[in-house]
């Protein structure tokens, strides 16, 4: 895998033409890569690309697998920043979102982490049914106390065909709240405030100095390329997404070939992305934007569909950046589907 990982780097590298600016290595288990492994797919982008003297390197992983002498290895390679999949700090929690670590294992991992890492990030989970406010205020807490700099939190959603949505379907456990699930985001957003977090994207909290450049280049629609099984790209026009299965992914490559399909975006889908990309963020859409990329009839569109949310005080327009207000950050999807073109 490791190989095939670095054959589709040198295969793909006529694809970015501007310097690296971050590398991230996400989704599956990154964390069960050695630090060999690590430096050899850093090396392979070294070679065919060109990189920033300072590219921020993040790495995911999960706190079972932290342990000390692992958080030292990756401390020695060129990984600059660690996203932890947290999720809570309560066991019950835990296990019922199927985690395999529990909340002594998260606290101990994040205590040697803080020791070799400057630059983290941990995932938090919201809107859990049974987790009270008081719990949620602990979690967050535990956060601050651990002088994490980054959290990303998200309200927990049920996907078909998982245990929880067994338990559900079967009156074993109670059904999502969503207004438990906003009264925690606006316990988020206040908590983060008091100990200095920018609240940059819906989900995301960061001290000064330490906005995820990675994850703020997919919002400002920069391109980029998506190495390995399932991984997707894409390059302001076009989306791309590799074959979800390893053993074709391996053996397509070792035929030099790249196991991907694609797709143009048509002007009204990359509209839509942009509208709810843009209200995402706390930087929000430029109407200038709007209409050098799409034109000012639709731009004048725009204008007219946000006018009653205007009203409803959800959404703001100060020198033509359109963004979204405390009230309306937790209905952005509904806003931005009404903005979209359908």
């Amino acid at each position: 895998m490791v190989k095939a990982l670095a054959k589709e780097l040198i295969l793909r590298k006529g694809e970015i033409h501007t310097p690296i600016e971050t590398i991230y290595f996400g989704g599956g288990t990154p964390s069960l890569l050695s630090a060999i492994e690590i430096d050899f797919l850093l090396q392979t982008i070294d070679h065919n690309y060109e990189i920033t003297s300072n590219p921020e390197i993040t790495l995911e992983a999960n706190p079972d697998d932290l342990t000390k002498q692992k958080i030292i290895e990756l401390a020695n390679s060129k990984i600059n920043r660690l996203s932890i999949g947290v999720q809570s700090f309560f066991n019950d929690d835990l296990k019922l979102l199927n985690r395999a670590h529990n909340a002594t294992e998260a606290i101990n991992s994040l205590k040697i982490a803080t020791k070799y890492f400057d630059n983290i990030t941990i995932d938090l989970i919201y809107g859990i049914p049974n987790l009270d406010e008081e719990k949620w205020q602990k979690n967050l807490q535990i956060t601050f106390d651990l002088d994490v700099n980054h959290i990303s939190s998200y309200a927990l959603t049920v996907e078909p065909k998982t245990a929880l949505f067994q338990l559900i379907k079967e009156k074993k456990y109670p059904k999502l709240d969503e207004e438990l699930a906003l009264a925690h985001f606006n316990i988020l957003v206040e908590e983060t405030q008091k100990e200095n977090y920018l609240h940059y994207e819906v989900s995301n909290f960061a001290k000064e100095g330490y906005i995820s450049k990675h994850n703020s280049a997919y919002w400002n629609g920069i391109n980029y390329i998506g190495i390995g099984p399932s991984a997707h790209s894409f390059n302001g026009k076009m989306r791309s997404w590799n074959i979800n299965n390893n053993t074709k992914y391996i053996k397509a490559l070792q035929e030099n070939n790249l196991p991907s399909q694609q797709e143009t975006l048509s002007k009204t889908e990359l509209y839509n992305e942009t509208i709810m990309i843009g209200l995402r963020t706390s930087w929000g859409i430029s109407l200038n934007d709007i209409e050098l990329k799409f034109g000012k009839k639709i731009k004048e569109t725009l204008l007219q569909n946000i006018k009653k949310h205007l009203k409803n005080k959800t959404l703001q327009l100060i020198n033509n950046q359109l963004s979204t207000t405390k009230k309306g950050k937790f209905l952005i999807d509904g806003i931005a589907s009404d903005l979209f073109f359908i």
